[in-house]
Protein backbone atom coordinates (compact mmCIF):
# COMPACT_ATOMS: atom_id res chain seq x y z
CA UNK A 1 0.00 0.00 0.00
CA UNK A 2 2.87 2.23 0.61
CA UNK A 3 4.81 1.55 -2.13
CA UNK A 4 1.74 1.45 -4.62
CA UNK A 5 -1.15 2.79 -3.59
CA UNK A 6 -0.72 5.78 -0.86
CA UNK A 7 1.64 7.70 -3.67
CA UNK A 8 -1.71 8.01 -6.32
CA UNK A 9 -4.67 7.51 -3.94
CA UNK A 10 -3.17 9.01 -0.57
CA UNK A 11 -3.73 12.37 -0.66
CA UNK A 12 -7.33 12.06 -1.93
CA UNK A 13 -10.36 11.69 0.64
CA UNK A 14 -11.62 8.64 1.01
CA UNK A 15 -15.12 9.53 -0.07
CA UNK A 16 -13.61 11.05 -3.29
CA UNK A 17 -11.84 8.42 -4.64
CA UNK A 18 -13.53 6.31 -7.56
CA UNK A 19 -13.43 3.06 -9.26
CA UNK A 20 -11.45 5.04 -11.86
CA UNK A 21 -8.82 6.23 -9.58
CA UNK A 22 -8.51 2.46 -8.11
CA UNK A 23 -8.19 0.71 -11.61
CA UNK A 24 -5.76 4.05 -12.52
CA UNK A 25 -3.70 3.24 -9.67
CA UNK A 26 -3.34 -0.99 -10.33
CA UNK A 27 -2.70 -0.37 -13.77
CA UNK A 28 0.42 0.47 -12.87
CA UNK A 29 0.99 -2.11 -10.86
CA UNK A 30 0.14 -4.27 -14.06
CA UNK A 31 2.63 -2.11 -15.90
CA UNK A 32 5.21 -4.06 -14.05
CA UNK A 33 3.84 -7.05 -14.27
CA UNK A 34 3.28 -7.66 -11.30
CA UNK A 35 -0.17 -9.29 -11.63
CA UNK A 36 -0.62 -11.27 -8.57
CA UNK A 37 -0.27 -8.32 -6.58
CA UNK A 38 -2.28 -6.20 -8.15
CA UNK A 39 -5.18 -8.44 -7.23
CA UNK A 40 -3.78 -8.71 -3.75
CA UNK A 41 -3.83 -4.77 -3.41
CA UNK A 42 -7.26 -4.84 -4.81
CA UNK A 43 -8.49 -6.93 -2.10
CA UNK A 44 -7.11 -4.86 0.40
CA UNK A 45 -8.74 -1.56 -1.08
CA UNK A 46 -12.32 -3.71 -0.87
CA UNK A 47 -11.85 -4.47 2.81
CA UNK A 48 -10.63 -1.18 3.53
CA UNK A 49 -13.73 0.43 1.72
CA UNK A 50 -16.21 -2.24 3.29
CA UNK A 51 -14.66 -0.90 7.05
CA UNK A 52 -15.34 2.58 5.98
CA UNK A 53 -19.08 1.42 4.87
CA UNK A 54 -19.60 -0.42 7.99
CA UNK A 55 -18.44 2.16 9.89
CA UNK A 56 -20.37 5.42 8.06
CA UNK A 57 -17.71 7.33 7.21
CA UNK A 58 -19.10 10.39 5.64
CA UNK A 59 -19.36 10.64 1.81
CA UNK A 60 -18.72 6.26 1.33
CA UNK A 61 -21.82 5.10 -0.09
CA UNK A 62 -20.05 2.30 -2.33
CA UNK A 63 -16.72 0.03 -2.74
CA UNK A 64 -14.80 1.14 -6.34
CA UNK A 65 -12.60 -1.68 -6.21
CA UNK A 66 -15.56 -4.01 -6.65
CA UNK A 67 -15.72 -5.97 -10.02
CA UNK A 68 -12.62 -4.98 -11.00
CA UNK A 69 -11.06 -8.36 -10.46
CA UNK A 70 -12.51 -8.84 -13.91
CA UNK A 71 -10.72 -6.30 -15.70
CA UNK A 72 -7.35 -6.88 -13.97
CA UNK A 73 -4.95 -9.14 -15.99
CA UNK A 74 -4.72 -12.97 -14.56
CA UNK A 75 -1.56 -14.04 -13.26
CA UNK A 76 -0.03 -16.91 -14.58
CA UNK A 77 -0.98 -20.32 -13.16
CA UNK A 78 2.05 -21.63 -11.81
CA UNK A 79 1.85 -25.62 -12.31
CA UNK A 80 3.69 -27.79 -9.46
CA UNK A 81 6.04 -30.14 -10.76
CA UNK A 82 5.30 -33.80 -11.20
CA UNK A 83 6.57 -37.17 -12.19
CA UNK A 84 3.37 -38.77 -14.22
CA UNK A 85 6.28 -41.74 -15.65
CA UNK A 86 5.82 -44.41 -13.76
CA UNK A 87 9.47 -45.85 -14.43
CA UNK A 88 10.80 -42.57 -13.08
CA UNK A 89 7.71 -42.64 -10.41
CA UNK A 90 9.43 -45.96 -9.27
CA UNK A 91 12.60 -44.53 -9.31
CA UNK A 92 11.98 -41.92 -7.14
CA UNK A 93 9.91 -44.62 -4.53
CA UNK A 94 13.25 -46.35 -4.67
CA UNK A 95 15.42 -42.99 -3.59
CA UNK A 96 13.11 -42.57 -1.06
CA UNK A 97 13.60 -45.89 0.28
CA UNK A 98 16.85 -44.71 0.29
CA UNK A 99 17.10 -41.46 1.76
CA UNK A 100 20.07 -40.90 4.13
CA UNK A 101 18.65 -38.03 6.24
CA UNK A 102 16.43 -38.47 9.42
CA UNK A 103 13.73 -41.01 10.17
CA UNK A 104 10.85 -37.82 10.46
CA UNK A 105 12.16 -36.74 7.23
CA UNK A 106 12.40 -40.36 5.34
CA UNK A 107 8.34 -41.35 6.59
CA UNK A 108 7.15 -38.15 5.38
CA UNK A 109 8.66 -38.71 2.20
CA UNK A 110 7.17 -41.97 1.86
CA UNK A 111 3.55 -41.16 3.39
CA UNK A 112 3.35 -38.15 0.59
CA UNK A 113 2.67 -40.38 -2.24
CA UNK A 114 0.73 -42.70 -0.32
CA UNK A 115 -1.63 -40.19 1.05
CA UNK A 116 -1.90 -37.39 -1.45
CA UNK A 117 -2.81 -34.49 0.74
CA UNK A 118 -1.92 -31.12 0.92
CA UNK A 119 1.72 -30.72 2.60
CA UNK A 120 0.81 -28.35 4.83
CA UNK A 121 -2.12 -30.76 6.34
CA UNK A 122 0.19 -34.06 6.30
CA UNK A 123 3.23 -31.44 8.10
CA UNK A 124 0.73 -30.36 10.86
CA UNK A 125 -1.09 -34.06 10.84
CA UNK A 126 -1.18 -34.68 14.92
CA UNK A 127 -1.34 -38.42 16.57
CA UNK A 128 -5.02 -37.57 18.13
CA UNK A 129 -6.05 -37.40 14.78
CA UNK A 130 -4.92 -40.68 13.53
CA UNK A 131 -6.34 -44.21 14.38
CA UNK A 132 -4.04 -46.93 13.25
CA UNK A 133 -6.40 -49.84 14.17
CA UNK A 134 -8.97 -48.83 12.11
CA UNK A 135 -6.61 -47.20 9.57
CA UNK A 136 -7.97 -43.83 9.10
CA UNK A 137 -6.69 -40.46 9.68
CA UNK A 138 -9.63 -38.26 10.15
CA UNK A 139 -8.46 -34.06 9.60
CA UNK A 140 -10.32 -31.96 11.26
CA UNK A 141 -11.78 -28.72 8.64
CA UNK A 142 -10.29 -26.50 11.18
CA UNK A 143 -7.16 -27.88 9.60
CA UNK A 144 -7.48 -27.80 5.83
CA UNK A 145 -6.86 -25.50 3.10
CA UNK A 146 -10.55 -23.86 2.84
CA UNK A 147 -11.77 -20.28 3.33
CA UNK A 148 -12.74 -18.83 7.01
CA UNK A 149 -16.36 -18.75 6.03
CA UNK A 150 -16.06 -22.94 4.56
CA UNK A 151 -14.35 -23.79 7.65
CA UNK A 152 -17.07 -22.32 10.25
CA UNK A 153 -19.98 -23.50 8.13
CA UNK A 154 -18.30 -27.55 8.39
CA UNK A 155 -17.30 -26.88 11.93
CA UNK A 156 -17.01 -29.90 13.92
CA UNK A 157 -16.75 -31.92 10.67
CA UNK A 158 -13.09 -33.94 8.99
CA UNK A 159 -11.97 -34.86 5.98
CA UNK A 160 -11.26 -38.73 6.32
CA UNK A 161 -8.33 -40.08 4.78
CA UNK A 162 -8.21 -44.27 4.46
CA UNK A 163 -4.86 -45.44 5.41
CA UNK A 164 -3.79 -48.07 3.45
CA UNK A 165 -1.87 -50.96 5.29
CA UNK A 166 1.50 -49.55 3.71
CA UNK A 167 0.71 -46.03 5.22
CA UNK A 168 0.10 -48.05 8.69
CA UNK A 169 3.30 -49.27 8.52
CA UNK A 170 4.86 -46.15 7.90
CA UNK A 171 3.32 -44.40 10.89
CA UNK A 172 3.55 -47.43 13.52
CA UNK A 173 7.12 -47.61 12.51
CA UNK A 174 7.33 -43.87 13.56
CA UNK A 175 5.16 -43.83 16.58
CA UNK A 176 7.78 -44.77 18.92
CA UNK A 177 10.28 -41.40 17.74
CA UNK A 178 7.36 -39.19 17.77
CA UNK A 179 4.76 -40.10 20.08
CA UNK A 180 5.86 -37.69 22.87
CA UNK A 181 4.94 -34.40 20.68
CA UNK A 182 1.22 -33.85 19.95
CA UNK A 183 2.35 -33.83 15.98
CA UNK A 184 3.38 -36.79 13.81
CA UNK A 185 6.12 -35.11 12.32
CA UNK A 186 7.75 -32.57 14.84
CA UNK A 187 10.54 -29.95 14.01
CA UNK A 188 13.71 -29.74 15.94
CA UNK A 189 11.39 -28.36 18.91
CA UNK A 190 8.62 -30.49 19.42
CA UNK A 191 6.23 -27.85 19.84
CA UNK A 192 6.79 -27.32 15.89
CA UNK A 193 6.48 -29.64 12.55
CA UNK A 194 8.70 -29.60 10.06
CA UNK A 195 8.99 -27.17 6.92
CA UNK A 196 7.63 -27.87 3.59
CA UNK A 197 11.43 -26.73 2.83
CA UNK A 198 12.79 -29.61 4.81
CA UNK A 199 11.19 -32.14 2.59
CA UNK A 200 12.09 -30.04 -0.53
CA UNK A 201 15.40 -30.04 0.41
CA UNK A 202 15.02 -33.70 0.80
CA UNK A 203 14.19 -34.07 -2.80
CA UNK A 204 16.92 -31.74 -3.98
CA UNK A 205 19.19 -33.70 -2.26
CA UNK A 206 17.97 -36.81 -3.99
CA UNK A 207 18.41 -35.26 -7.36
CA UNK A 208 14.90 -33.77 -8.05
CA UNK A 209 14.57 -30.07 -8.99
CA UNK A 210 11.72 -28.14 -8.95
CA UNK A 211 11.44 -28.43 -12.29
CA UNK A 212 11.14 -32.42 -12.07
CA UNK A 213 9.17 -32.78 -8.59
CA UNK A 214 7.86 -30.88 -5.88
CA UNK A 215 6.31 -32.45 -2.63
CA UNK A 216 2.94 -30.87 -3.99
CA UNK A 217 3.23 -32.56 -6.98
CA UNK A 218 2.43 -35.71 -5.53
CA UNK A 219 -0.85 -34.84 -5.61
CA UNK A 220 -1.11 -34.22 -9.68
CA UNK A 221 0.67 -37.36 -9.86
CA UNK A 222 -1.44 -39.37 -8.26
CA UNK A 223 -4.62 -37.74 -9.71
CA UNK A 224 -3.53 -38.43 -13.13
CA UNK A 225 -2.79 -42.43 -12.41
CA UNK A 226 -5.17 -43.05 -10.51
CA UNK A 227 -7.93 -42.15 -13.40
CA UNK A 228 -5.63 -42.88 -16.28
CA UNK A 229 -4.28 -45.91 -15.29
CA UNK A 230 -5.95 -47.46 -12.44
CA UNK A 231 -9.34 -46.40 -13.80
CA UNK A 232 -10.71 -44.92 -10.70
CA UNK A 233 -13.67 -42.36 -11.11
CA UNK A 234 -12.47 -38.65 -11.33
CA UNK A 235 -15.44 -37.58 -7.93
CA UNK A 236 -13.55 -40.16 -5.91
CA UNK A 237 -10.33 -39.09 -6.72
CA UNK A 238 -11.34 -35.43 -5.95
CA UNK A 239 -13.13 -36.15 -2.57
CA UNK A 240 -10.06 -37.83 -1.79
CA UNK A 241 -8.10 -34.55 -2.59
CA UNK A 242 -10.10 -32.63 -0.63
CA UNK A 243 -11.60 -30.49 -3.24
CA UNK A 244 -15.12 -30.03 -3.62
CA UNK A 245 -17.33 -32.73 -5.24
CA UNK A 246 -21.18 -31.48 -5.94
CA UNK A 247 -23.44 -33.63 -4.59
CA UNK A 248 -26.25 -34.56 -7.23
CA UNK A 249 -28.77 -33.81 -4.68
CA UNK A 250 -27.37 -30.75 -3.91
CA UNK A 251 -24.90 -31.17 -0.90
CA UNK A 252 -21.46 -30.12 -1.69
CA UNK A 253 -20.30 -31.92 1.27
CA UNK A 254 -21.33 -35.58 1.84
CA UNK A 255 -18.95 -36.64 4.57
CA UNK A 256 -19.45 -40.07 3.28
CA UNK A 257 -19.85 -40.25 -0.10
CA UNK A 258 -16.87 -42.37 -2.13
CA UNK A 259 -15.95 -43.11 1.13
CA UNK A 260 -15.77 -47.29 0.40
CA UNK A 261 -14.42 -46.36 -3.24
CA UNK A 262 -11.66 -44.25 -1.56
CA UNK A 263 -10.73 -46.56 0.93
CA UNK A 264 -10.22 -49.50 -1.56
CA UNK A 265 -8.18 -47.16 -3.98
CA UNK A 266 -5.62 -46.29 -1.60
CA UNK A 267 -5.06 -49.75 -1.04
CA UNK A 268 -5.48 -50.31 -4.37
CA UNK A 269 -2.76 -46.95 -5.27
CA UNK A 270 -0.55 -48.13 -2.08
CA UNK A 271 -0.03 -51.61 -3.90
CA UNK A 272 1.10 -50.15 -7.24
CA UNK A 273 3.06 -47.59 -5.69
CA UNK A 274 4.54 -50.98 -4.29
CA UNK A 275 4.76 -52.51 -7.71
CA UNK A 276 6.28 -49.53 -9.63
CA UNK A 277 8.77 -49.58 -6.47
CA UNK A 278 10.41 -53.29 -7.76
CA UNK A 279 10.03 -53.17 -11.02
Amino acid sequence: MERDIFPPLGQKLISEISTKDVLAALRIVEARQAYESAHRIKTIIGQIFTFALISEIPGVTGNPAAGLGKVLKQPAKKSMAAILDPVKLGRLLVDIDGYAGSHIVRSALKLAPMLIVRPGELRHAKWKDVDLERGVWNIPIEDMKHTLKEKARRKGQVHTVPLARQAVEVLTDLFPFTSRSEYVFPGRAASRVISENTVTQALRTMGYDGGTMTWHGFRATARTMLHETLGFSPDAIEAQLGHRVPDRLGDAYNRSKHLDERKRMMQVWADYLDELRRA
